[in-house]
């Protein structure tokens, strides 16, 4: 049968397929009889749902007996409660929300008299259905095979056409692809975007007053058109004209971090109107045209190595300057690791990705000067400073992790004892003073001495044997060379 539900109050007609119809006597839904009923053929009956509830079993009898039963409901009247948005352009094609009950097996949404122009039923309590092109305030119904329900009111409002006021960029490449700006009113909404009579190959309503598209191939002098709700509106003028394209002479600088970030100067002719700028087949993070003859562009992250950067513009795209992506740097070393406060020292230092360094800083101090010896190697010397710090390298590949470095102050004496000794060597001699921890070695006069660092404050040496009378005695450390304090060779008696 079908439908297989209907109205409570009755009234729905029902078609009934089957067999051995001829001569039917009644037709019954559940007890009760059909209002009326017509035997079409031996295959089929029409029916009139009696007034009912719940489900029903509807039977036909004959002569012959009483059919098996098929199922028929009686479904609760549709009720609608509200639509949102309650007003919509004459030409149609808002989408309206309905809400209200017993909405689900809904045929058809009507505005006034006009069916919708398509319809979804969402749930029980919900359908969205597209306002057909009307005039006025309608009722909007919605039936069901429970009957058609209550109205709820939709008007519709005159829409403007929308108004072109300017174009721009007016012209364009023959072969299309720019990005066109229009500018005017009553852009909400809009469907359409022409160059002439070839739709642009995409459009965006940026707002009321402002759409982006982007314009298809074509010659000549068009018209560009805006098409809306309210109609299509005046056309003002696009002309195709024919476009070198762009050429690039060089970048700056011509490397960068495989992280990206970084910003490059592109320079080169014909660069307005560039549309993108690609690393390789990777689109830059952003760029800006600064002039037909210039563009800045932010490096996107990229492989170590050499890229073709390029630009395309309105008459295609450019030829290609290299770029080169360059490591990250790294140190693993610096020897000597230590030095005076004063600085002077040279460092080398060792590590990878350090070609092209432009600094090197010993904490936050630049080196004196350094020199690049190869992609490991940089030897720097160290500035003024003191304490522990970091020793850094900077290149195009971005800043390197740091490797400690320590000033040590130069050291100092104060005194020592024994202050005299004899001739021959093996007399301990104590030193005392400050900054003694990395004594590298002790001087009598221009002898060395073994040497024992007990603390930064003492030093214990073996005096080396030497001629009768006073002897210098120094320490050095990486800080430098102390000051000296006076140590007497004393001759053995004699009678």
């Amino acid at each position: 049968m079908s439908p297989a539900a209907g109205s409570p109050g009755g009234g729905t007609p029902v078609t009934l397929t089957g067999s051995n119809f001829t001569q039917a006597t009644a037709v019954r839904f559940g007890p009760n009889f059909a209002l009326s009923y017509t035997v079409v053929s031996a295959n089929q009956i029409t029916a009139v749902a009696p007034p009912g509830s719940g489900t029903v079993q509807i039977t036909v009898t004959t002569p012959a007996g009483t059919s098996n039963g098929v199922v028929f409901g009686y479904a609760a009247a549709p009720a609608l409660t509200g639509l949102s948005p309650a007003t919509g352009p004459a030409s149609g094609g808002t989408t309206v929300t309905l809400t209200g009950n017993n909405l689900l097996g809904a045929t058809a949404v009507r505005f006034g008299a006009v069916n919708a122009s398509s319809f979804t039923v969402v749930s029980a309590t919900q359908i969205t259905a597209v306002a057909p092109p009307g005039s006025g305030t309608v009722q909007v119904t919605v039936t069901t095979p429970g009957g058609t329900s209550n109205g709820v009111s939709y008007t519709y409002v005159a829409v403007a056409a929308p108004v072109l006021t300017s174009v721009s960029p007016g012209q364009g490449p023959t072969g299309g692809g720019n990005t066109v700006t229009l500018m005017g009113s009553g852009f909400t909404g809009a469907t359409a975007v022409r160059f002439g009579s070839t739709p642009a190959s995409s459009f965006m309503v940026v707002s009321a007053t402002q759409i982006t598209a982007v314009a298809p191939s074509g010659s000549g002098m068009v018209q560009v058109t805006v098409t809306g709700p309210g109609g299509t509106s005046n056309g003002l003028s696009y002309t195709y004209v024919a476009v070198a394209a762009p050429v690039l002479t060089s970048v700056s600088p011509g490397q960068g971090p495989v992280g990206g970030g970084n910003t490059v100067t592109l320079t080169g002719s014909g660069l307005t109107g560039v549309t993108a700028v690609t690393f390789g087949s990777t689109p830059a993070l952003s760029f800006m045209v600064m002039s037909a003859t210039q563009i800045t562009a932010v490096a996107p992250p990229g492989a170590a190595g050499p890229v073709q950067i390029t630009v395309t513009g309105p008459g295609g795209i450019s030829n290609g300057v290299t770029y080169f992506y360059v490591g990250v740097p790294t140190l693993t070393g610096a020897s000597p690791a230590q030095g005076p406060t004063s600085g002077g020292t040279t460092v080398t230092l060792t590590g990878t990705n350090l070609l092209g360094a432009t600094a090197v800083r010993f904490g936050a101090v630049n080196a004196t000067s350094f020199t690049v010896v190869s992609a490991t190697q940089i030897t720097a010397v160290a500035p003024p400073g003191s304490g522990t710090v970091q020793i850094t390298a900077v290149t195009p590949g971005g800043t390197s992790d740091g490797v400690p470095y320590t000033y040590v102050p130069t050291p100092v004496l104060t005194g020592l004892s024994p202050t005299q000794g004899p001739l021959d060597a093996g007399t301990t001699v104590t030193l005392f003073g400050s900054g003694l921890t990395t004594t590298s070695s002790v001087l009598f006069g221009s002898t060395p001495a073994s040497f024992t660092v007990v603390s930064d404050t003492w030093v214990t040496a073996i005096a080396p044997s030497g001629p009768a009378g006073a002897v210098n005695v120094q320490v050095t450390t990486p800080g430098g060379s102390s000051n000296s304090v006076v140590y007497t060779r004393v001759g053995p008696p004699g009678i």
